[in-house]
């Protein structure tokens, strides 16, 4: 298989493919090296870096994976016709940023952090598909611990965790962070 057949065939998976995938992945359902898939990932991503282009390659926590270009997103609301977006209450937003920087967490952590029930909100959440459930604790009554998702990567535009705003120095400057600032929206 040439270098061309490759970039073809990885192209042809990650547009068929609803969710993020590994080049290590990639690589073994192509049955070629890494080191050709990151090589065909690298020119998808310049070949679709111009403008008049409508899709990119975006990495996520080292899977990858096309989505539409930001200033198409009218177009593509009105082909899905979705009409609303949904916007974060400061308190999901909260429980969202506790699991974001501790994950992965405990429902009772969050709810010890916050001070309040939190049922609501980790539901909410889920259902939105920016956390899903990480595992059990190994502790009586064997506790769900959740994490972020790929969804919650793609909805800030970041590519990993590592990209998160750093606590400390917005403590330390007593930067507090609304929800007009954040702006996380998610398309329904």
């Amino acid at each position: 298989m040439n270098s061309n057949d490759i970039t073809a065939a990885v192209e042809a998976i990650l547009f068929a493919y609803s969710e993020p995938i590994s080049p290590q992945k990639l690589a073994e359902i192509i049955n070629v090296p890494v080191k050709h898939i990151k090589n065909s990932l690298k020119n998808l991503e310049e070949s679709m870096s111009d403008n008049n282009r409508g899709i990119k390659l975006i990495c996520l926590d080292g899977k990858y994976q096309f989505c539409t270009k930001e200033k198409f997103s009218d177009y593509i609301k009105n082909a899905l016709s979705v009409k609303k977006n949904t916007k974060l209450s400061q308190s999901l937003l909260e429980i969202l940023a506790i699991i974001a920087y501790n994950q992965p967490v405990t429902k009772s952590f969050v709810e010890q952090i916050r001070g309040v029930d939190c049922s609501y909100g980790i539901s909410t959440l889920l259902s939105k598909e920016l956390i899903d459930e990480a595992g059990r604790l190994n502790l009586p009554g064997k506790p769900i611990t959740y994490k972020t998702t790929d969804n919650f990567l793609r909805c800030l535009g970041i590519s990993n965790l590592d990209q998160l705003p750093d606590v400390t120095k917005a403590l330390d400057s007593e930067y507090i962070l609304s929800q007009e600032q954040v702006k996380l929206t998610l398309k329904m």
